[in-house]
């Protein structure tokens, strides 16, 4: 059942996508492994085989679905294997050869491939990057925009209403990219979007050790569509990973107060330190994205990103760290930073430091970074 749009994140967060109450029944069923369901007779009913759908999959698409658009009921979700699966449904159920599809040049680093796989199908790609909403003068004559804000990795945020509003005058179908924000910093369906994705790997499921990838839409014919483009594929979660997925969702609130407040005690002090440059985080007032996040997100997110003079410096410094994981991804409840150069694939310089901040407590993740920053100067 669908929570009402005036209960809190946390409220809702917890209650998500439950199941309604039964004597002796569990709050949050188990997981449903099964590849075919008994099915005498005539095709009927909402689960007949393992690739089409799933019990488990139902209650984890319920409880996304209520984060993304609260009090919703016309809305829907669908959970892919990962965020790139999520991705590329949208894309390629969406596009035929001769449309044309506008990409932020500045957005996740495997967007190269998909561009790459796009043109090969026939479709012409545009960028722009994502700051300044330069995404509006390539917009003409389009059949999708897709957008991300925050962008990933230099968190560059754009008017999401504004560009929505430019490009279905167009008469170009919009999605954003809400991994980063997730549900309770940012709701893209209110802001105009057809299509909320993301990858439900990082801060929404929290601990690292899931591959998720969800779309939400409020247009039926829409995500008829994606579920079409599913089944061909077979992009399916397992029944373990959606289960484990929802079981994280109920704690999404309370991990995401702590990683932003720690996200932004770190910007503050690191604000006016003369050895780092290009400090970014879209919650410091004096962010240049900071405006225009602070008018559409409600939390600015648990990534911090700053650079380091050279690459050895960055190198001394992730080595010198003792409470933050050298890693990639972000978003789990422990920090994790890395030198963002080392995939090639992102336009940044060497000494890049993408920083996702974890649920430490605050006082020791800002000693920590502090001091490895001290310990790389020498």
């Amino acid at each position: 059942m669908t929570q009402s749009a005036q209960i809190g994140d946390g409220t809702r967060a917890v209650r998500a996508g439950l199941p309604e109450a039964l004597k002796n029944e569990p709050t949050l069923p188990g997981p449903v492994f099964a590849a075919h369901f008994h099915l005498p007779g005539d095709v009927s009913g909402p689960y007949t085989y393992g690739r089409d759908d799933n019990p488990t999959w139902t209650h984890l698409e319920r409880a996304i679905g209520e984060l993304e658009a609260p009090g919703q009921e016309d809305v829907d979700t669908l959970v892919f294997a990962s965020g790139m699966a999520a991705i590329s449904a949208v894309l390629f159920s969406q596009l035929k050869a001769g449309d044309v599809v506008v990409l932020p040049s500045d957005g996740y680093q495997v967007f190269p491939l998909v561009r790459q796989q796009l043109t090969e199908f026939g479709i012409e790609v545009r960028t722009a990057p994502t700051g300044g909403d330069a995404q509006l003068d390539v917009l003409d004559g389009a059949k999708l925009l897709w957008i991300e804000t925050p962008s990933n990795p230099g968190l560059d945020v754009c008017d999401v209403r504004r560009l929505a509003e430019a490009a279905h005058a167009c008469g170009a179908l919009v999605a954003v990219d809400n991994t980063l924000a997730t549900p309770l910093g940012q709701r893209p369906l209110e802001l105009g979007a057809d299509f909320s994705v993301a990858s439900g790997t990082k801060q929404l499921t929290g601990h690292g050790d899931i591959l998720l990838g969800y779309v939400t839409c409020r247009d039926a014919e829409l995500t008829a569509s994606v579920r079409g483009w599913r089944k061909i594929v077979g992009a399916i979660p397992g029944p373990m990973e959606a289960w484990l997925a929802h079981r994280s969702l109920a704690t999404l609130q309370l991990r995401a107060e702590r990683q932003n407040a720690n996200a932004l005690a770190l910007a503050l002090a690191l604000r006016d330190r003369d050895d780092i440059e290009g400090l970014r985080y879209p919650g410091l007032p004096d962010d240049p994205s900071h405006k225009i996040a602070a008018q559409q997100m409600r939390r600015f997110g648990c990534v911090v990103s700053f650079t380091l003079p050279t690459r050895a410096r960055a190198e001394r410094f992730m080595k010198a760290l003792t409470l933050v994981d050298d890693a990639t991804s972000f978003g789990g409840v422990r920090s994790t930073a890395e030198r963002r150069r080392r995939w090639g694939g992102d336009d940044v310089s060497e000494g890049f430091i993408r920083f996702s901040a974890g649920a430490e407590d605050p006082d020791d993740l800002v000693a920590d970074v502090l001091r490895a920053l001290d310990e790389a100067a020498v």
